[in-house]
């Protein structure tokens, strides 16, 4: 298979307008416009049921002393960890694109209403939990249950630049059988052994202004 986009370049940075948070100079950050960036693919093998979207960022840090901190920055050494921003399961096999804006257009406070895709016109598509769920759950304005898409927002005083990596999966079911809640975790177990084929589209993104491309594995 191969994954594109038109709203981003591979490799390169993510267009602000797809971001959940932007620099702000007396803020560092201010809510964005938080839409989905376009998506198509082509190439599904044979034997495809389904397809599976999965957006992780790779480089947030696994501890959260240091984040946001006027007077510190991340450092680059500190080990990272994955945050889902996006699960997609369930999408038709004949599912060719995903139109910019179609499942996400500005920040919902408490999270966008799921598992079911309001944009969905077959009825079979399901988004998963985001782990904007977690990030805000101390937030009264702004917990809840964060469904769908929710774009990058890294943390503005990091010294890493963040990569955000789309993958899309060709199943062999056309309904996931998910145990738990649909999260990121529980849809990577679900799809082991069901997977045909998948492809990959990365972009990068950061909200400080004094950002270190990490080395490239």
């Amino acid at each position: 298979m191969n994954l594109r986009s038109d709203s981003f370049a591979d490799g390169l940075e993510i267009p602000a307008q797809f971001a959940l948070g932007v620099i702000a100079p007396k803020t560092h950050m201010a809510f964005s416009d938080n839409r989905n960036p376009h998506l198509a693919w082509d190439d599904v093998p044979p034997g495809t049921k389904s397809l599976a979207l999965i957006l992780h960022d790779k480089d947030v840090p696994c501890r959260s002393d240091d984040v946001n901190k006027a007077d510190r920055e991340v450092p680059a050494d500190l080990p990272r960890v994955d945050f889902f921003h996006w699960i997609l399961i369930d999408m038709p096999a004949t599912t060719r694109d995903i139109a910019a804006g179609s499942h996400s257009d500005g920040v919902t406070p408490g999270g966008k209403p799921g598992p079911q895709v309001s944009a969905d016109s077959s009825g079979t598509m399901r988004h998963g939990i985001n782990d904007y769920t977690g990030y805000f759950a101390d937030d009264p304005k702004m917990r809840g249950d964060y469904y769908g898409y929710d774009g990058p927002c890294p943390p503005w005083n990091d010294s890493l630049v963040h990569h955000y990596i789309f993958t899309l999966y060709a199943l062999d079911v056309m309904r996931l059988d998910v145990k738990g809640e649909l999260t990121g975790a529980t849809v990577r177990e679900a799809i082991q052994g069901r997977i045909l084929a998948e492809a990959h589209i990365m972009g990068t993104y950061s909200l400080n202004p004094n950002r270190v491309e990490p080395p490239r594995s």
